[in-house]
């Protein structure tokens, strides 16, 4: 570090003009970066197989939801009356109008599904081609605008579906958008670094974070050139990227100011600065990127691609602070503190008082801690993967008030996430296979329209409707079951959709899920144990992030799954289930985000034992030193997860809920409370380190200043 330190003050003109160049850069290109993201959760099974098989056949369906055209007949009329119904038959025909459609409804099939029980309103199964992005282009609008048409004045037409419900607002007021939310998360963490620093230095933080964002961005858009990159990506690095830095640079200006307040010079201030808690911002930064990189051994092409391009976000983050930020202190630092309301002189005395009230009751403190995680982790023994219902989507506009339509008619919620079952051998064929999964339990309806559009190519597609959606715990039960009434049959080629592609992903994912726990915990475990100089300080690290992961699924589970907190925060009710790829997107950050705090508080725990062999002065002053930082850049953080879950997918809302639950509870019960609490009972056990792991570590001797502890810390390990 201090070799690197010295390098980029020698050529700082240098530094500074190839950050600037990376940053206009990042400029020019964010707009093609962000186009050409992708968003498929592509995955090696037998749904994803025959979803593609559809999909290439009959140009559309497969995974896609289809969309549900409603219509309703004027007051006193029936849509089963013939003249009606051939109205209705119709205007639903004029939808092939549009590209790639496949049409089922009452017309094709004579299937009394497709009515509601007061006959005042039919509905229509269309399936389009397939649809890349969360806003990529969509045919909702010319196939509204063409069933308005189709229909007489008096006639309502309306339009829905799970892809209208999921991309509408809980409200009629829209989401903001990314580069909004990244704005909020900004002003946000402007208005905690003032108070942090009281001086123009709140503003630098800032701009690290706005720099590493434009280079990410810059070298996500070459990944996007070479391989497909998911859009999830964009969110992570605009807004947890953005607070990421911010957290670096906070730590690194914070040891500058004070060196600076010891009565070292600038330039030696920043050497010290950067030997300290620059080697603490690599050692966060690489344990965030071992969490992120894990995600590569998933055989999901989506959340490989989050892998890759969000293991740059720390990287970057880390290169701009041990580079760029050194630079600027070193010049143009000391005009910045400026009017210095606040230095650095001593420890902050809440966080010391609040060390040494841990230390003195260390059995309390550790024991109230374990209690509070306990009551937070149980709720996510009752947790289900799928995707939040309908009812959790949209909540008010057109797409809702059509599903209210057809729900209170008595038509299944199922019709939005219906099963498609690809058969060969012909109609006679296609019949008895919609026999066989009509008698399926769960199941509402089969059908087998006899129409050119269900059948191409030798193939035939029998559309299964279930009771319930096939997002939640009991409609992938139906699926299952479908499943294995049907994939023995000769003339079943796969049965596709979004229930069995979600069981395919649960399966693939959480099913590697232990390979990928055990190469995080062994990576991050020598990591930690290298800059922490102690196995058993690394041991509880690890342990402690597992435990707060746990908490922050309990804290999913009970605000989202069980609707305790969600409609009163969002108003959105409880969506049944978390989306399926959530819980692993919060595993693979928090357990290295959380790692920073561990980071920022060990180090200088281990430096200050070092200099005195006191145990609880090194709590003491450590804490002191750290948990202000500790606590503002956890906000920070919370701030960036809020700014998130203020846009209109449901999806990352209950994404960014369990981030910002995972840092504070991280941030307060684990790293203010247990970490210093178990410091203190561990007593001398906590710097204990072979030998022999030492040497393959290579970590280097730092003889303590003091060799003995006193004997109250001896008393307390033994």
């Amino acid at each position: 570090m201090q070799a690197l330190t010295r390098f980029v003050l020698r050529h700082k003109l240098v530094v500074a003009l190839f950050w600037l160049l990376i940053a206009v850069a990042g400029v020019l290109t964010i707009g093609g970066t962000t186009h050409r993201m992708t968003n498929s959760f592509a995955m090696p099974g037998q749904a994803f197989k025959v979803d593609n098989q559809i999909a290439a056949t009959y140009g559309n369906g497969g995974s896609e939801t289809p969309y549900i055209a409603v219509l309703t007949a004027p007051p006193g009329q029936l849509v089963t009356s013939p003249a009606v119904a051939a109205t209705a038959g119709r205007a639903f025909a004029s939808l092939h109008a549009l590209p790639h459609v496949r049409i089922a409804d009452y017309a094709t099939t004579g299937n009394k599904i497709f009515n509601t029980r007061n006959g005042a309103t039919t509905y229509a199964l269309v399936y389009t081609s397939p649809v890349n992005g969360f806003s990529g282009p969509s045919v909702a609008p010319a196939m509204q605008r063409t069933l308005s048409a189709a229909v007489p004045a008096n006639w309502h037409a309306g339009l829905t579906g799970s892809e209208l419900l999921s991309a509408g607002a809980p409200s009629a007021k829209k989401g903001t958008g990314i580069m909004a939310e990244a704005m909020i998360g900004g002003l946000g963490a402007l208005v905690i670094l003032a108070l942090v620093f009281a001086s123009f230095l709140a503003f630098l933080p800032l701009l690290i974070g706005g720099i590493s964002v434009l280079a990410t961005f810059l070298l996500v858009g070459g990944l996007t050139e070479i391989t497909s990159i998911s859009q999830i990506v964009e969110f992570l690095i605009a807004l947890i990227g953005l607070g990421v830095a911010i957290d670096y640079s906070l730590l690194v200006v914070s040891r500058w100011r004070e060196e600076r307040a010891a009565g070292r010079d600038n330039e030696a201030a920043v050497m010290a600065a950067m030997e300290h808690a620059g080697r603490a911002v690599v050692f966060s930064g690489l344990t965030v990127a071992i969490g992120l990189l894990s995600m590569i051994v998933l055989p999901v092409a989506m959340l490989r691609s989050v892998g890759i391009g969000g293991v740059l976000v720390p990287l970057v983050s880390v290169a701009v602070a041990v580079t760029l930020l050194p630079v600027i202190l070193a010049t143009v630092g000391p005009r910045l503190d400026w009017p210095r309301l606040r230095t650095e002189r001593s420890a902050s005395k809440v966080f010391s008082a609040w060390a040494r009230g841990v230390y003195r009751h260390r059995w309390i403190a550790a024991l109230g801690g374990i209690a509070i995680l306990a009551a937070l982790m149980l709720p996510a023994l009752s947790l289900h993967l799928g995707i939040p219902g309908s009812s959790a989507e949209a909540t008010s506009g057109p797409a809702h008030a059509a599903l209210t339509t057809l729900t209170k008619g008595g038509v299944p919620t199922g019709v939005l996430s219906p099963a498609e079952v690809l058969t060969s051998g012909g109609p006679t064929s296609a019949s008895a296979v919609r026999a066989a999964a009509a008698r399926v339990p769960g199941i509402a309806t089969a059908i087998a329209p006899t129409t050119s559009d269900y059948h191409r190519g030798g193939t035939s597609i029998v559309t299964v409707i279930p009771t319930t959606e096939s997002s939640g715990p009991a409609g992938q039960a139906t699926m299952r079951q479908l499943e294995s009434a049907l994939l023995p049959n000769r003339h079943v080629l796969g049965v596709g959709g979004s229930g069995p592609s979600l069981i395919d992903f649960n399966h693939a994912v959480y099913g590697n899920f232990p390979l990928m726990l055990t190469i995080i915990a062994i990576a991050t475990f020598l990591l930690l144990t290298r800059a922490f100089r102690s196995v058993v300080l690394a041991a509880k690290a690890v342990v402690f992030n597992l435990v707060s992961l746990a908490a922050a699924y309990g804290v999913l589970t009970w605000v989202w799954q069980d609707g305790h907190g969600s409609n009163a925060v969002w108003g959105i009710p409880a969506t049944g289930a978390i989306t399926m790829w959530v819980p692993l997107m919060v595993f693979a950050f928090l357990f290295g985000l959380s790692m920073d705090y561990e980071v920022f508080i060990l180090t200088r725990i281990r430096e200050v034992y070092d200099e005195s062999g006191d145990a609880k002065h090194a709590v003491t002053e450590g804490l002191g030193r750290t948990g202000r930082l500790v606590t503002s850049a956890a906000a920070i953080l919370m701030l960036s997860f809020l700014s998130m879950s203020t846009g209109p997918q449901t999806d990352l809302k209950i994404l960014a809920t369990g981030l910002g639950a995972g840092i504070l509870i991280d941030a307060v019960v684990i790293r203010c409370l247990l970490v210093p609490a178990m410091v203190a009972l561990f007593g001398r056990v906590n710097w204990w380190l072979p030998g022999w792991l030492g040497r393959v570590l290579r970590v280097p001797a730092v003889p303590s200043a003091v060799p003995a502890e006193p004997a109250r810390v001896l008393a307390a390990s033994s």
